[in-house]
């Protein structure tokens, strides 16, 4: 074979395997001729890339959450409703602690559990009540929880890093908190800037030669061992005199295994180191909503002015009849002193008329249409259009259903968000409470089963609203009645109180109806039909 011939051939081998060289077209098999066709007109055009996390959410972050404020602070009220619908029922005025340690494996009788688990709650309320729990003495624990999941909806994810400060006589414990918010975790070699860059994604630290992935830094195997946080917003004009330091913070501390610093995010997808904004998958469609109701708004107000024009009526020469009259006569005329009221007659010169504007206007299909935009965006969002709107319409079953349906969605969000950010708030609080000798847990330091077993908690906060308050009480007396449920959940999921703490009061009441000679309150007799399963259970879904 010629020399030719063989750089012929090479060529034709390099260009097989890279996949264009007599490469077969796919005709008729999967989703080719269908949805990922690019020959139909409806989709020829249609061309989107996939990218990794990286390229398609962190090279967008920057514009994604300033889009996202922006909607939430004026640029759409709906924007507003969404994230405080999320925030008032997810965290409310704050989720407060239940202390449940796990008596099988501490050994522990039930008595025992509960006086151990009735100091906790104490002793870590202590704590989180008081606004020496944040490090910049600004807000408790409880308000730092709205405002963490608040960071957390607007911009991908809520940030906390725990430090110590010196314990005072009414302040025991030298933890300490402090909130801030994303957009201080970035890049250590990022300028200051008003957009981010896609090419500024991507960072190496110089001693270790680790990645940092938008202030996330991962080693060689892709885990994350360091955060960088800035002392600096990227783009701040009120702060421009303010040299801009990067603190670099170990994900975990190296002897007690805990973590130093606390990401509050959902991921998902794999890999995914930032987090995305609540409205990220609505931002355009929330923005042509406040665009389309401001112009209808802006309409309805033009056109609810009178408008009254004063006109000077023309001849056949068109030169008008008001020529007829001198030029200091037809100067008299001033708009301004003719009035418009009741009962106000007004005389105009010959050769004058009046016209009004027609101050009408037809909103007939505004509210259908804005009424379907918002149930899309309800649905993209697992917020019912009830909900969302606060409208309620419909019938019984179908608010309830409605409310039931947005509460899958809270209790799912409520969820991650403890698992994020209030269990390792706790975990850290007890390991120095217990440290110091204000709690008793024995073995805690001794065995990773035996402090998790002292670790173990709940946390309650908002309950469902009751669309038909006697109903709800007969389900949940029917729930504990066969063991689905108990008087203590019962208790947390309708009111948010303490059953235990109910049952001491209202004996503590009973008694003291007792001692006055007065009648004492018994269970209504509906109550007791329910639970004997007496009562007719049909009428539940009534």
């Amino acid at each position: 074979m010629s020399k030719k011939n063989r750089n012929r051939q090479l060529t034709k081998n390099k260009q097989r395997s890279m996949g264009v060289y007599n490469a077969p077209k796919i005709l008729n098999t999967g989703f080719s001729e269908t949805s990922a066709s690019t020959t139909r007109s409806s989709l020829a055009g249609w061309n989107p890339v996939a990218s990794s996390p990286d390229s398609d959410i962190i090279a967008n972050l920057p514009t994604l959450r300033a889009r996202s404020r922006n909607l939430r602070q004026g640029g759409a009220p709906l924007a507003s409703a969404a994230v405080n619908v999320e925030r008032l029922n997810v965290v409310g005025s704050g989720l407060s602690l239940s202390a449940k340690p796990d008596k099988s494996i501490l050994g522990l009788k039930d008595e025992e559990a509960k006086e151990w688990g009735r100091k906790t709650q104490k002793e870590f309320d202590l704590w989180a009540s008081s606004v020496k729990c944040d490090f910049l003495r600004i807000n408790n624990f409880y308000d730092m929880q709205d405002i963490v999941f608040t960071g957390y909806l607007d911009n991908g994810d809520g940030w906390a890093v725990f430090k110590y400060a010196m314990p005072t006589p009414d302040m025991p414990y030298s933890l300490r908190l402090h909130v801030f918010e994303a957009d201080r975790v970035r890049n250590p070699n990022n300028p200051s800037s008003l957009f981010g860059s896609p090419t500024l994604v991507y960072d190496i630290n110089s001693k270790n030669k680790n990645r940092i992935i938008d202030g996330v830094e991962i080693d060689k195997n892709g885990t994350i061992v360091a955060y960088w946080v800035a002392n600096t917003y990227s783009y701040d004009p009120t702060n421009f005199y303010k040299e801009t330091k990067f603190i670099r913070v170990e994900a975990f501390g190296k002897q007690t295994g805990l973590p130093n610093i606390l990401q509050i995010k959902h991921d998902e997808r794999a890999e995914q180191f930032r987090g995305t904004p609540f409205l990220a998958p609505i931002i355009e469609s929330l923005k042509q909503i406040g665009r389309y109701t401001q112009a209808e708004l802006t309409a309805a107000i033009v056109k609810a002015y009178l408008t009254i024009f004063i006109r000077q009526d023309l001849g056949a020469d068109g030169f008008g009849t008001g020529l007829e009259q001198s030029f200091e006569e037809r100067e008299r005329i001033d708009p301004r002193k003719l009035q418009v009221g009741p009962g106000t007659i007004n005389t105009l010169p010959p050769g004058y008329s009046v016209s009004t504007v027609d101050g009408s206007r037809s909103m007939s299909a505004f509210e259908p249409f804005m009424s379907e935009l918002t149930k899309g965006i309800g649905a993209s969002l697992n917020i019912p259009y009830e909900i969302l709107t606060k409208h309620f319409s419909s019938s019984y079953s179908a608010s309830r259903a409605a409310l039931l349906q947005s509460w899958q969605e809270f209790r799912t969000r409520r969820s991650w968000f403890i698992r994020d950010f209030c269990q390792n708030v706790y975990e850290r609080w007890l390991v120095e409470a217990i440290a110091i000798g204000r709690i008793d847990a024995p073995g805690f330091f001794e065995d990773p089963l035996i402090r998790a077993a002292w670790s173990k908690c709940s946390w309650y906060g908002p309950v469902p609203g009751q669309v038909d308050p006697e109903k709800e009480v007969r389900a949940a007396a029917l729930r504990v009645s066969y063991g689905f449920s108990t008087n203590e959940e019962e208790t947390r999921g309708m009111g948010g109180g303490d059953w235990q703490d109910n049952i001491e009061i209202i004996a503590q009441e009973q008694k003291l109806l007792k001692d006055k000679e007065l009648v004492t309150r018994a269970i209504p007799q509906t109550l007791e039909n329910t639970a004997e399963g007496g009562d007719n259970i049909e009428d539940l879904d009534s």
